[in-house]
């Protein structure tokens, strides 16, 4: 059984590789994941702090989100591509269509919903209103702490596969994203959902959003009319381990190894690269990352042909002054 995505040749030029991670997806995703005790080697620590500052209304917000099946596809406005801002105005303006048809959805997989679902459905602007604050209050509690982590790791895994677009070579892209996502021109198949369906982009194009949050499997919205969005999981650097980073900070004294640390924030750059943008000279560049990644400040990986660095968690957390 395997979701296959259907494109045209006009769909593969306009497939993309999302600019930024988003904000409404992961809400969604870290719902599912509050709600199971999956992946404590990477999420224990999250979950057992978002759980000691769980509230009775953000509760019922979960209710939207079942960790299994169906979740209300109104969650993951396409407007959330742009920032916390734009979805969640996209989510107050949701149509009373939608958010009907959402709901029923839910009630007829046995959901028990909220009290106030039923004027959410009919469009009441209260109740509306009470769902924007809900998930504003979630991403204030479960995701801008640890904002930072997310963006880095978004940032290191879309430097990775930004680089087959660059070059033209989508099939590249689509081949290399995960196990999941299988690409046999000129459909990709979306395996290990438990459902047999076909999408036809019909020239919309296909955004891929890499994903904090998403775990072992790809995903998308069920909805065929709505825009089509590839959600993948992003790899975890579970081993990071902060306390030991910390004591590794003598490592960087030097405003060599901070401009290259700066020089390498946002972006994945190789080995020579970066010796032209720092001015110095490729074995000098080579010895200072060696250490850069020993202090568990930058990350190193291979993207086809080439190896590419980024900055960690850790990393962006000591530019950021923290």
């Amino acid at each position: 059984m395997a979701v296959r995505i259907h494109f045209t040749d006009d769909d593969l030029a306009q497939t993309r590789l999302a600019q930024a991670p988003d904000p409404m997806w992961e809400a969604l995703l870290s719902m599912h994941m509050l709600q199971t005790d999956t992946a404590s080697f990477v999420f224990g620590g999250w979950r057992q702090a978002v759980r000691r500052r769980l509230t009775a209304p953000l509760g019922a917000l979960l209710r939207f989100a079942p960790p299994a099946g169906y979740s209300a596809d109104f969650l993951t406005p396409a407007a959330g591509a742009g920032g916390l801002e734009a979805g969640a105005g996209a989510l107050l303006s949701t149509p009373r269509r939608r958010l009907a048809h959402d709901l029923a959805e839910l009630a007829r997989a046995g959901r028990r919903l909220p009290s106030w679902a039923g004027r959410l459905a009919a469009g009441d602007a209260d109740a509306v209103r009470h769902l924007g604050r809900l998930h504003r209050h979630w991403f204030a509690t479960a995701l801008a702490p640890w904002w930072s982590r997310i963006r880095s790791r978004f940032d290191t895994e879309r430097a990775l596969h930004g680089r087959y677009l660059a070059e033209g070579d989508l099939e590249g892209l689509l081949n290399t994203l995960h196990p999941g996502l299988v690409w046999r021109r000129p459909v990709l198949e979306l395996t290990g959902l438990g459902v047999d369906r076909d999408v036809h982009l019909d020239g919309r194009g296909l955004l891929v959003l890499p994903s904090y949050f998403c775990w072992r499997r790809p995903t998308l919205l069920k909805d065929p009319a709505l825009p089509c969005v590839v959600v993948y999981p992003m790899p975890h650097e579970s081993a990071l381990n902060a306390t030991t980073g910390l004591r590794s900070l003598n490592a960087l004294l030097g405003r060599t190894r901070a401009e290259i640390l700066e020089t390498v924030a946002g972006r994945g750059v190789t080995t020579t690269e970066l010796a032209h943008d720092t001015g110095i000279a490729p074995a000098t560049a080579s010895h200072h990352i060696g250490i850069l990644r020993k202090a568990g400040l930058l990350s190193t990986c291979r993207a086809g042909r080439v190896v590419l660095h980024t900055v960690t968690p850790l990393g962006l957390a000591l530019l950021d002054g923290r």
